[in-house]
């Protein structure tokens, strides 16, 4: 079993699989009796250096419907880190306040460093641009619950594949069911080599993905770029309309990450392909499943 959450490149594919079997049995706990009091008494830090809304909250509904409580905090300038204290620091008075910590921090590798001090296991919900494991695995679970498979799928991924920490953890997960990607991406924010190496993939410019099984749709971060004028140059790079859903599929889906700004039209919205808040949803029992694991109660 694993100690800490840091980068999906520490499951395999048995590890995924566990956890995604696990996800079921909470997705069954919410649909029946929607709690369960497994953690009664354990304590949750949410510790978020940066801003999200579905991480922290999915994070924080997650421990509550096991039963457990949360502190924490989602803007570090209330904090001791104001007083110069190191990251480090915080992590060993924190871990010392309860059983487990959910962080998010712009730095990458930041949870790696947290691992390393903390006496809790530690789930990384984001480092920079660097992993997102816990989206990575509520988004397989979201594929194998919409199209009932991960294996052998064609899947397109779109938008920032630079600086996306969620694609990132993502193409190295689906490589282990064979995966066939797609890389669409202005030329400035092209998928990194690093990720690239043993994938089967392409690599367009162009939106184009009626052949998909999957869309996975990205923001372009504008928080990302240190030169405005780069953002500006692909803002508005691709968006999916209901022009779009017509080339595709009728058993395939669109993924997106959240939060959306201009790359998925509205009006797709009642399409039930794009199944993007279905996904914001799984996101609470597959960290239900990963909190129970690692506080070794999961049955």
């Amino acid at each position: 079993m694993f100690k800490h959450v840091i980068s999906i490149k520490d499951f395999s594919h048995k590890d995924i699989d566990l956890v995604l079997g696990q996800a079921d049995k909470m997705l069954k706990i919410l649909n029946t009796k929607g709690s369960s009091d497994m953690l009664h008494g354990k304590v949750l830090a949410s510790l978020f250096f940066e801003p999200s809304t579905r991480t922290r909250l999915s994070f924080e509904a997650a421990m509550h419907r096991l039963g457990g409580s949360v502190i924490g905090f989602s803007d570090p300038k209330g904090t001791s880190l104001k007083k110069k204290e190191t990251t480090a620091d915080t992590i060993r008075t924190v871990a010392a306040y309860s059983d487990i910590i959910a962080m998010r921090h712009p730095m990458d590798g930041a949870a790696k460093l947290a691992s390393d001090v903390s006496t809790v296991p530690i789930i990384n919900g984001g480092d920079g641009s660097h992993q997102h494991p816990t989206q990575t695995l509520l988004d397989l679970f979201t594929i194998k619950k919409e199209l009932g498979t991960l294996n052998d799928l064609k899947i397109a991924i779109v938008g920032d594949l630079r600086y996306g920490r969620t694609v990132h953890s993502l193409v190295g997960a689906l490589k282990q069911y064979k995966a066939d990607f797609r890389f669409i991406a202005p030329e400035l924010l092209k998928m990194p080599e690093e990720y690239k190496k043993g994938l089967k993939y392409d690599e367009f410019t162009e939106l184009d993905v009626g052949d998909a099984d999957v869309v996975y749709m990205t923001r372009i971060q504008a928080e990302r770029f240190s030169d405005a004028t780069d953002y500006e140059k692909v803002r508005g790079s691709y968006v999916i309309t209901p022009k779009t859903l017509s080339t595709m599929k009728k058993k395939s889906i669109v993924m997106h990450p959240l939060p959306r700004v201009d790359e998925i039209s509205w009006e797709c919205d009642a399409d039930p392909r794009c199944v993007y808040f279905n996904q914001a949803f799984y996101g609470v029992p597959t960290r239900m499943a990963l909190i129970a694991m690692l506080l070794g109660v999961a049955k």
